[in-house]
């Protein structure tokens, strides 16, 4: 008799199943978005207070950024000027432009000097006509008040060769009065230079305050969420897991603040950029205001939200360790 052939018999139970990377992808991606959309709706939970604290930062924000967007202008308004350096020649009342031109033409001999510019005293008193307040006051005098003054370019630009040459050129007889016309401008280089290193100053105070804000801020909100964080942690949640929405809070914290702060300066700068034209057009410049870059811009925002999830981490990070189910 023929063997009957084993029947197969199925197993039950559990079955293994194999999750992708993907799906792992997905997963993550989602409880990071209901977390970081949670974290900015807890935001309106107490509106009056996360206002204060947004305002706070986006003041601490904007100030460096405004110091540093000013200092920038001003340097763009100063490097069309010609910083090379130049003596000043104010020729005597009685020096007819006959003489100041023969003057003229003998200082080209002078091996120290470089370039030499006349301007007689009618070109003189037309181009102060132009843009000066006195223009009608001058058309009512008899005789020009303006001397004739020669622009010396010399030809050794240091500070010893520079003095000894306006020494030596304000000995002739010729000449009233000479003038080294480049001291204004290196203690105008020497200004901007002081208001840089403290705008950097500045920004690391602010930075410092805008790290204690977030994360004093933060402390409370954890405190006032105590009994919630034992809970989780009784049913087995990690410490990465309970400060992540409190991550979220402070990133929308140095977000939003950083782009209210971007505002902030752009409407300081629109508040004086009536002024600043007027000013560029008494030196007859076409020079424009201008804002913040959008590299400014970037740094800006970039910076606000590091500093919030900074502070963020430093704060949850000390906090979470103390708190710790019985």
């Amino acid at each position: 008799m023929a063997a009957k052939p084993q029947e197969k018999v199925a197993r039950r139970g559990a079955e293994a199943h194999r999750v992708s990377w993907t799906d792992h992808l997905r997963g993550w991606l989602r409880h990071h978005l209901a977390v970081a959309l949670q974290a900015l709706l807890r935001l309106t939970v107490t509106p009056i207070a996360s206002l204060m604290t947004l305002a706070v930062l986006a003041i601490a924000l904007a100030l460096p950024g405004f110091m540093f967007t000013v200092v920038n202008n001003i340097q763009q308004f100063s490097s069309g000027w010609d910083t090379s350096p130049r003596i000043m020649l104010y020729l005597n009342q009685d020096v007819s432009d006959a003489r100041a031109e023969q003057l003229s033409l003998e200082l080209m001999l002078h091996d120290g000097l470089s370039g030499i510019e006349l301007i007689d005293r009618e070109q003189g008193l037309r181009e102060f006509s132009g843009y000066s307040e006195f223009a009608t006051m001058l058309s009512l005098l008899d005789t020009n008040p303006l001397p004739a003054v020669i622009l010396v370019l010399p030809a050794d630009h240091t500070a010893a060769g520079l003095q000894q040459l306006q020494h030596e050129l304000a000995g002739l007889p010729e000449v009233h009065e000479a003038t080294l016309d480049i001291e204004w401008i290196q203690r105008l280089n020497a200004y901007l230079l002081m208001a840089e290193r403290f705008s950097w100053v500045l920004s690391g105070l602010l930075a410092l305050a805008v790290l204690l804000v977030v994360g004093n801020t933060l402390r409370m909100t954890l405190e006032s969420r105590r009994d919630e964080i034992l809970v989780a942690k009784l049913v087995g949640a990690t410490d990465a897991w309970v400060r992540r929405p409190f991550l979220y809070s402070g990133f929308w914290y140095g977000l939003i603040g950083s782009l209210l702060a971007y505002v902030l300066v752009q409407v300081s700068l629109y508040m004086i950029t009536g002024p600043a034209n007027q000013l560029a057009e008494l030196y007859m410049s076409s020079f424009v205001l201008t804002g913040l870059t959008a590299k400014a811009t970037l740094i800006l925002i970039a910076t606000g939200t590091i500093l919030g999830l900074a502070g963020g981490f430093l704060s949850t990070g000390r906090h979470l360790r103390a708190i710790e189910p019985s």
